[in-house]
């Protein structure tokens, strides 16, 4: 921590709350948030893994308690697992957490047998060395399934970028092309779902070459490109 980081911290949970307020009144259609810290590992009162607040859960509680939004997914594909988002939302049928990430690494949480209360959870784990061949086929044979049955009214991204193949931080192998083609099925998803609704939420990536990189694919899918 340092003097600027509160502000910092709220700002990031404001940046999403935003988001959502933009998408949810019509004003766009999706939105990118480009903030830091990131948040998927903050439980309820525990900040941990460089963040302090839970921007995604921030989010989707605003949409439900602010627009009456009924049914949220969390779709996680940094290379950590977001246990923090998986812990505030165990008990809540009305979210679905999904997470692609390596394992085993930190947190440590994250195993294909971790479904929640009301198996709407779903966890993709993937080892070290894995590249996008067997990223994408985590989304289409597991997650995008399940995220067309869960129907949601929002789509929120806890979009990190840990798992290029520069980063120091991960182990995958994966190229902007991949987040670029996870984040089209998403867009394809909410247009059926959700008219369009996706609010997008930034969180690892350190490798500033990879990471600015796919920051601009993942932006350009989500404009239509």
């Amino acid at each position: 921590m340092s003097p600027g980081t509160w502000e910092a911290a709220i700002r990031s949970a404001g940046g999403a709350v935003f988001a959502v307020d933009e998408v949810m009144t019509g004003k766009v259609q999706n939105a990118f948030v480009a903030t830091r810290p990131p948040g998927h590992h903050a439980e309820l009162s525990t900040p941990m893994g460089f963040c302090f607040f839970n921007n995604a859960a921030v989010a989707a509680r605003h949409a439900q308690a602010v627009y009456g939004v009924e049914r949220v997914a969390i779709v996680d594909f940094d290379v950590h697992h977001g246990n923090g988002t998986q812990d505030i939302f165990w008990r809540d049928a009305n979210v679905m957490y999904a997470s692609s990430h390596e394992m085993p690494s930190y947190p440590g949480t994250g195993a294909m047998t971790e479904t929640g209360d009301h198996n709407q959870i779903v966890n993709a784990p993937l080892r070290a060395g894995d590249g996008g061949a067997t990223f994408r086929e985590a989304y289409e044979y597991l997650i995008l399934p399940r995220l067309e049955d869960f129907f949601p009214d929002l789509i929120i991204i806890s979009a990190g970028f840990d798992g290029h193949f520069r980063d120091p931080l991960g182990n995958l192998k994966l190229r902007e092309e991949d987040f670029a083609w996870v984040t089209r099925k998403l867009v394809d998803i909410a247009g059926r779902r959700c008219k369009n609704r996706i609010v997008s939420l930034l969180e690892g990536g350190y490798d500033l070459d990879g990471l600015s990189r796919s920051v601009a694919a993942h932006v350009s899918a989500l404009m239509g490109g």
